[in-house]
């Protein structure tokens, strides 16, 4: 059976690897003070080129979760994506933090500066609206879950709405590997820091075993963010854990490395689903790659594929999702081509 399922059904790269089995035995400081924690800050900044300050949890809900509710008053929401993470895919993690999800019409999985600025000018009109939610910050994907990316204007564009509004703009970069690693791709780690005033690196499907950066460029959201992620069961004892993976990630430009290599996978699987003719339901530049099959196809492809599934369309045909990883090897590539 292949498995093109998800980009974390895999460990870590052998390199996290070694040094975790290397640094095993050294004494450290708990609760990310330890050097580890520390180096991985500084290599960070240094890709960023801005001061931050940067926080490591253990996954993409949390992180989320954290920050969300911790920056937001207790009558705003947030406005997101309806196809965004936590929109749909979070089981109310956000809600749960007392906070309304504003879920806004998208497009290739993508939140418009336009639908964003409407929004907040129809809400602004209401006479009634001091009694209604605030909208209180934005949240986007990128790249977003149906693997699309926001280029460096639209980014522009919605910072520009935020700024209007004075609402803090929050990118999720659980996948942001594989943005950095697209040919398509026109902005860079110092252009996501520049633009937005909080986001977060993801390395739980990027090659770590767990773990994601959360990097505060507007520092002063950040205040006492470390009380927030203790009071949400977010810190870690041994935070040398995340400290480890983070620092190796972002030595030898390894991140991008491994991002790339998922992303030349899922071209090569695009280059086949055209050339066989199947129908894609977005055109992705990125690792996840989504086509529109009958229950015929279906059947026929998870005999021998594990697949992604995402949603069924009125016309009773299925899109399904083939997501490559930092870990994808060319053979598995080539099996699933042979099968397709």
């Amino acid at each position: 059976m292949l498995y093109f399922i998800n980009d974390y059904s895999e460990g870590a790269t052998p390199e996290i690897l070694d040094k975790l089995q290397e640094s095993n035995l050294s004494k450290q400081a708990g609760y990310g003070s330890d050097e580890f924690c520390i180096s991985a800050k500084e290599k960070i900044k240094e890709a960023i080129k801005t001061d931050a300050e940067i926080f490591f949890v253990s996954g993409g809900t949390q992180a989320n979760k954290i920050v969300i509710g911790s920056i937001l008053k207790n009558y705003e929401g947030v406005i997101a994506a309806d196809t965004g993470h936590i929109s749909v895919h979070e089981a109310g993690a956000i809600e749960n933090t007392g906070h309304k999800v504003f879920g806004l019409k998208s497009e290739n999985g993508k939140l418009a500066a336009d639908t964003v600025k409407r929004f907040c000018r129809d809400f602004y009109a209401d006479v009634n609206h001091e009694h209604m939610v605030y909208p209180g910050m934005v949240y986007i994907s990128q790249p977003t879950e149906y693997g699309t990316l926001y280029s460096k204007n639209e980014l522009e564009e919605i910072r520009s709405v935020c700024a209007e509004y004075n609402i803090p703009f929050f990118i999720d970069g659980a996948r942001l590997a594989y943005a950095l690693g697209s040919s398509e791709c026109d902005t860079g780690l110092e252009d996501i820091a520049r633009l937005c005033d909080v986001f977060y690196i993801g390395g739980t499907k990027c090659g770590a075993l767990i773990g994601e950066a959360i990097v505060f460029t507007n520092k002063r959201l950040s205040k006492h963010f470390f009380t927030d992620m203790k009071l949400f069961g977010a810190v870690l004892a041994k935070g040398r854990l995340l400290g480890i993976q983070f620092d190796t990630l972002f030595s030898n430009d390894l991140y991008k490395k491994l991002g790339k290599k998922g992303v030349d996978a899922a071209m090569k699987i695009k280059k086949a689903l055209i050339e066989k003719e199947y129908e894609l339901y977005i055109d992705s530049p990125t690792n996840q790659q989504f086509i529109v099959v009958d229950d015929v196809t279906r059947d026929r492809l998870s005999k021998d594929i594990g697949f992604g599934f995402m949603e069924t369309l009125s016309n009773g045909k299925h899109v399904i999702r083939f997501c490559t990883s930092w870990a994808t090897e060319n053979e598995d590539v080539e099996r699933l081509i042979s099968i397709l």
